[in-house]
């Protein structure tokens, strides 16, 4: 931000910045002795909203608390509670008590138990599944389907259907007590099709990414498609109990709702690090909000969960019908980082999500109302649809077929599928990592030692993944140092280091001859279009935005604002939520005005 000399500042300027500064330190003194009288509740910004516009309305909320404390609550405000959960629990807030909920020293954190939808709006072959799905295509390796995997699917259900036939191994529903988990919307049939679907008989070529794997139906969305927060968070924590009943070692979550608060806050962020925690891969759809109407791209439309650091969150990727990379882009819909409140990097990849054809439920709600959108195939009716639910659930398919290669913990299943992910020309706040490539990706998890035989074997071509070109390159060549190289030009080493044309990385720390740079501590940053980003939620760019996490944002043209409200410029002008206005020296509020 540019900086005024001071011999041009009046000295009515330098009075007024006095006086601005006197009465911020008496504000904040007021609100720190406030604060002391009375702890009020975290609030997501809805709820906030209708306190602070006089909603008397009664509220289906979720409340962070302990279960004694939810009781205490309940029959001091009235209460009625709907749902208990690990962390709380949702509850009715009569009319006229969601004020005093909130003043209430016992509730921790209070939010919205908003609606949650099916993120709607690929081949195997673009991801390289078809091929590690084949035995031998490493040295001593044979097929991975994700045979015997447990893939939680959260959604609307999933239809009975052939080609789940027998791994369908739990079905339960969240949204109706006496409930039989039927998919009326066919948005969950469709979602499971492409994690696990296979073929009737030899000659139907019917084959999700993980045809091998077994699928936890968990309903928590009605015949429209939509749900409810409590009930999301209700299924997943089924899913962290029966892990080991049912072998659950992903959930997938093609479903998002708005975002409210932060990560932390965020009960649904809460139920999904729970799952982390219990060694749970979870995959997340980014969400749809990629664009307005008019075809503006949005920046921080990801929705929850996939605004959570816990979970993999996945963008859409338009594949263009072919299994070629050089034409692929990010579909204009799917949702852009950075997430609203935190402002993490997301979505962490992109897979197919472009007009995917997938298993029909008979009768759904999509079949009977989109019949535009229903294939008839030779192996029979097909649903073909589009979204960040497609794509999440083409790399929940894959998180199965590399846990059923290699027993590993959640957060070095994400790093390989980063690492071993197409660099896309997009902006790692559109793109992430970049497109999943199961091939490479299942070549580092299951055969380390055979990654030159498998890079030499396949197509790869560099749309695909770039390599050196060194004359002393030999396939399947190993020195007594430890040194391994191919002729595509893929090096690496016993201490961990590995390198291809312009790519290295070591460690966790991993760079590009084109400027990108990231490491497992989450710093990231790109020399090319100046984006600098971290962990701790700082983000800036070269063309002089900057935000963090407290909710300070300026920019190069002076103008700064902030999350209490506070804004301001560099021609002095300065206002704020509650209506107050002030400019060199002259101040206004409601109508009284006056000055130095």
């Amino acid at each position: 931000m540019a900086k005024h000399d001071s011999s041009s500042v009046s000295g009515t300027v330098r009075l007024f910045s006095v006086l601005f500064t006197a009465a911020t330190v008496f504000l904040l003194c007021a609100d720190v002795a406030s604060a002391q009288e009375q702890r009020h509740a975290r609030l997501s910004s809805d709820l906030a909203e209708r306190i602070r516009a006089g909603d008397q309305r009664g509220a289906n909320v979720i409340i962070t608390a302990t279960q004694a404390q939810v009781n205490d609550l309940a029959e001091r405000h009235g209460l009625t509670v709907r749902k208990r959960l690990a962390t709380g629990a949702v509850v009715d807030v009569p009319e006229g008590a969601l004020a005093a909920l909130a003043d209430d020293p016992q509730a921790d954190a209070i939010s919205g138990n908003h609606v949650v939808g099916a993120q709607m709006t690929v081949t195997n072959q673009s991801i390289g599944a078809d091929i590690v799905h084949e035995g031998g295509w490493a040295p001593g390796i044979g097929a991975l389907t994700g045979k015997g995997i447990g893939i939680a699917v959260i959604d609307s259900g999933v239809a009975n259907m052939p080609e789940l036939k027998g791994r369908i191994v739990a079905t339960m529903d969240f949204t109706d007590d006496h409930g039989t988990g039927v998919d009326k919307n066919g948005h969950g049939t469709h979602v499971a099709g492409i994690i696990a679907a296979a073929g009737r008989n030899p000659q139907d070529p019917t084959s999700g990414v993980a045809p091998g794997a077994n699928i936890i139906s968990l309903k928590v969305l009605n015949a429209k498609g939509q749900g409810v927060v409590g009930d999301v968070i209700e299924a997943i924590d089924y899913a962290i109990t029966n892990k080991a009943r049912y072998n659950i070692r992903v959930i997938n979550l093609s479903l998002g709702g708005p975002v409210t608060q932060g990560w932390r806050d965020d009960p649904l962020c809460q139920a999904v690090e729970r799952a982390y925690r219990a060694g749970i891969t979870v995959v997340a759809a980014a969400g749809n909000i990629g664009k307005t109407s008019d075809g503006r791209a949005i920046f921080g439309g990801i929705t929850t969960p996939g605004i959570s650091p816990f979970a993999i969150t996945v963008g859409a990727l338009n594949t263009k019908g072919t299994p070629y990379l050089s034409d692929d882009t990010v579909a204009s819909y799917s949702s852009k980082g950075p997430t609203l409140f935190d402002h993490l990097v997301k979505p962490d990849l992109v897979a197919p999500g472009n007009k995917i054809l997938g298993l029909a439920a008979p009768g759904s709600t999509l079949v009977r109302e989109h019949p535009e959108l229903v294939l008839s195939m030779p192996e029979g009716k097909r649903l073909q649809l589009s979204g960040t639910s497609m794509a999440a659930a083409v790399v929940s398919g894959a998180v199965g077929v590399l846990l059923e290669g290699r027993v590993a913990g959640t957060e070095s299943i994400r790093r390989v599928l980063q690492y071993s992910s197409n660099r896309l020309s997009a902006a790692r706040l559109i793109s992430g990592a970049g497109s999943l490539n199961l091939e490479l990706a299942a070549a580092y998890v299951v055969a380390p030692s055979a990654i030159s035989t498998v890079i030499a074997q396949s197509n790869f071509t560099p749309a695909r993944t770039a390599f050196c070109t060194k004359a002393t390159c030999t396939v399947g060549v190993q020195a007594n140092d430890g040194i391994v190289w191919s002729e595509d030009g893929i090096v690496w080493s016993e201490d961990g280091i590995v390198w291809s044309e312009g790519i290295v990385w070591s460690e966790g720390i991993v760079w590009s001859e084109d400027g990108i740079v990231w490491s497992e501590e989450g710093i990231v940053w790109s020399e090319n279009d100046g984006i600098v980003w971290s962990e701790d939620g700082i983000v800036w760019s070269e063309d002089g935005i900057v935000w963090s996490e407290d909710g300070i944002v300026w920019s190069e043209d002076g103008i700064v604002w902030s999350e209490d409200g506070i804004v301001w410029s560099e021609d002095g002008i300065v206002w704020s939520e509650d209506g107050i206005v002030w400019s060199e020296g002259i101040v206004w509020s409601e109508g009284i005005v006056w000055s130095e």
